[in-house]
């Protein structure tokens, strides 16, 4: 459960408080609704793929971002990732330079997509898509990272990420406040052409209840070490993390042959004060551990002083990837392949 998240949001069926707060949900939902058909979508010349969540919060979206642009590349295409860099000071539009910018401009997400694809973050996301459009970079797609639910640029194919892990997936089924969703199920449904699933092979319950409301493809995927994570047999490990779904890290280092001796949950982009940063020291002293943490939250760490900068220094990064069936994969890209070959 994500520190910043209630976990009555994930009982089913809904308990006291989601009931007590579903006319608001409703309110809610009609809200995000109405303004999502009121709005005149900008048509970029660009086509634009865009992977974006139902819920509140993280479900796989920026791997699976990474892995799209990766497998676009390799078919000779020129992805340009549009992101609204969320955590960051920059409302754009503004072009990232993973070498040169630090993530409290520009975001953690953002960095981590710069290293794979020319990135640019932009709030608004029809600026985003005009700036794109003008330069400087050679491009021939747009991926745009989050957006489901924004009506200011308009899609040719839109794939959902849900979190496949036990206890998540869509929560109670209800909106904020009351639940997790950002809008009506039904609604996001409507808008979505494709649905990856993120767990591990065993959390099949979230795929096959999605199999039955949505028409389209449901596929899976799942996160794997995306290097020889050798160094972990046997290892010492105080792990830490600041991520939408912090237990399945902490459960990947496990399976990998870590010995976890201490977790450390932090919320989704948080930033580690220097509060944090001696406690997590500390703790890797007590257990004369290795820290170990993810890239996400090592991006965070960019340019930081203080007790943060020592952190860094003392932190390995356990670097995962998105991976798919190959029967998955090919469903995929062959989607993707339609949405573009329609534009052209």
């Amino acid at each position: 459960m994500r520190l910043d998240e209630p976990a009555w949001w994930y009982r089913e069926p809904p308990g006291a408080m989601a009931t007590l707060l579903q006319p608001l949900a409703t309110l809610y939902g009609w809200a995000a609704t109405a303004r999502y058909w009121r709005v005149a979508p900008y048509r970029s010349r660009l086509p634009v793929i865009c992977i974006g969540n139902f819920t509140a919060g993280g479900a796989g979206k920026t791997p699976l971002v990474l892995y799209l642009c990766e497998r676009l590349k390799a078919a000779g295409h020129e992805p340009v990732a549009l992101t609204r860099g969320y955590g960051g000071r920059l409302s754009g539009p503004y072009w990232v330079n993973a070498k040169s910018d630090v993530a409290r401009d520009v975001g953690d997400e953002a960095l981590l997509l710069a290293k794979a694809a020319p990135t640019l973050v932009a709030r608004d996301r029809r600026a985003g898509a005009q700036a794109i459009e003008t330069g400087p970079h050679p491009v021939t797609v747009i991926v745009m990272d989050d957006g489901l639910q924004n009506p200011g640029l308009a899609k040719d194919l839109t794939i959902a990420v849900v979190d496949g892990s036990p206890g998540r997936g869509l929560g109670n089924g209800l909106a904020m406040p009351a639940g997790p969703l950002r809008a009506p199920l039904a609604f996001q449904l409507e808008l979505t052409d494709v649905i990856v699933v993120n767990g591990t092979q065993t959390d099949a319950l979230v795929a096959e209840r999605l199999r039955h409301r949505f028409a389209g493809s449901v596929l899976r995927s799942g996160l794997v070490a995306a290097a020889s994570a050798d160094w972990l047999k046997g290892a010492r490990v105080m792990a830490w993390a600041g991520i939408g779904a912090p237990e399945r890290f902490f459960a990947m280092l496990e399976v990998l042959g870590a010995h976890v001796l201490e977790k450390v949950a932090l919320r989704d982009h948080q930033w580690v004060s220097e509060d944090d940063a001696w406690r997590l020291l500390e703790l890797a002293r007590q257990h004369a551990a290795t820290l170990v943490t993810t890239a996400k939250d090592m991006a965070r760490l960019t340019g930081a002083g203080g007790l943060a900068a020592r952190v860094a220094a003392a932190s390995r990064v356990l670097d995962v990837k998105l991976a798919l069936a190959e029967a998955d994969a090919e469903r995929l890209m062959s989607h993707v392949d339609t949405a573009l070959a329609a534009r052209r």
